[in-house]
């Protein structure tokens, strides 16, 4: 814990085992933690839903609900971990564009960017602690309750694939359209990108000032695009935000996280723009990401589909990740988030197993 989150009386760690994973200390087991791990598929999540009448983005607006939405997963399970309740989405709202989420499709963006001059209408002077205060909030109150138990991750989207979304206007498997917005109007798609990258670091910096101990990056749809396209669009933006989180938080920085879902083809390039860790998708072998980024700590890489099969199917399936990766720089999670028709039991067994399974493994190799 930084010297200024002490004197902003936040509660002492009980376990920092993630933290030190991620700094590439010796841990006594592999720590655990899922993306979309507070969401849908948790009973209890559904009923504060209900209870509030609450749509997803009063979810994220409301400091009191994402708290306790973040809180109910380490409530249920031994997680080592809590992550914010919140979207990445929240970047293009405070730029002035209207975000939908829909139930059953997902985020649509009633109007959006579609032509060059469209981007006169996002705003130009933007205070973050005004428009996105309640991200804030949420993190220093939810630092409060819990009491010191698991660190909290904070998070953002990254530049391209907020781009993505505000130009398609919705999720796709292709993202033709800003595909196309980033061929015909390279200098102007690179202006874009870059007041989204000047955004994003001062939003990292005030989410650790507000108390998130770790950081992650979501490149989700660096699959969209192949790797000389990644290295223009996306990689040098990576770059710049955690160089200059870095260099602002100076020695309150945290650890930093980047994944970039289906860029198989930049594992290398991600393991030395500065990120301390690299999480994989499921389609990435973990024995080649560690050859080729053998400094960093690896984060994943669990196919999410793999939590449908029978607990024994699981816990073997968990094993053969924790061979494969190996135990000392590794944080465990799945390849990619949570889906809303997960059993919770399921998600027990492979938390179990991951904790269970790496410290027999670590036994072994002291023996």
């Amino acid at each position: 814990m930084s010297e200024s989150q002490v004197q902003n009386g936040f509660p002492q760690m009980k376990n920092d085992l993630i933290l030190r994973a991620a700094r590439g200390e010796v841990t006594e087991r592999v720590p655990v933690w899922v993306m979309r791990q507070a969401g849908r598929y948790l009973p209890e999540f559904l009923k504060l839903k209900e209870d509030n009448n609450a749509d997803f983005f009063k979810m994220v607006q409301t400091p009191e609900l994402a708290c306790e939405l973040t809180l109910q997963p380490i409530r249920r399970f031994p997680l080592d971990a809590a992550i914010i309740f919140s979207d990445i989405l929240v970047i293009p709202q405070a730029m002035g564009m209207i975000v939908h989420m829909i139930p059953g499709k997902g985020p649509v963006f009633p109007d959006p960017l579609r032509e060059p001059s469209d981007l006169e209408k996002l705003k130009k002077d933007i205070d973050l602690v005004k428009s996105l205060g309640y991200v804030f909030s949420a993190i220093t109150l939810t630092r409060q309750k819990l009491e010191g138990k698991v660190p909290l991750i904070g998070f953002s989207g990254a530049p391209w694939t907020l781009m993505c979304y505000m130009i398609e206007g919705e999720s796709s498997k292709t993202f033709n359209k800003a595909r196309k917005f980033l061929r015909q109007h390279l200098q102007i798609s690179q202006q874009l990108l870059q007041q989204m990258t000047d955004l994003i670091i001062d939003y990292l910096v005030l989410q650790v000032q507000a108390g998130a101990q770790m950081l992650q990056v979501f490149e989700s749809h660096a699959e969209a695009i192949g790797y000389d396209t990644f290295t223009v669009c996306s990689l040098p933006y990576l770059k710049q935000i955690v160089q200059k989180v870095k260099e602002k938080l100076g020695p309150d920085c945290v650890p930093m996280t980047i994944f970039a879902k289906g860029a198989h083809y930049a594992i290398k390039d991600l393991s030395q723009i500065g990120y301390d860790v690299v999480s994989l998708d499921w389609t990435v072998l973990p024995k080649e990401a560690r050859a080729v980024a053998p400094n960093v700590t690896l984060q994943g890489n669990l196919d999410p589909a793999c939590l449908y099969a029978s607990h024994e199917e699981i816990c073997q399936a968990v094993k053969k990740m924790l061979e494969n990766f190996g135990t000392q720089r590794h944080i465990a999670n799945l390849g990619h988030g949570m889906h809303p028709d997960h059993e919770p039991e399921k998600l027990a067994t492979f938390i179990d197993t991951v904790h269970s399974y790496s410290e027999k493994m670590n036994a072994l190799d002291a023996d």
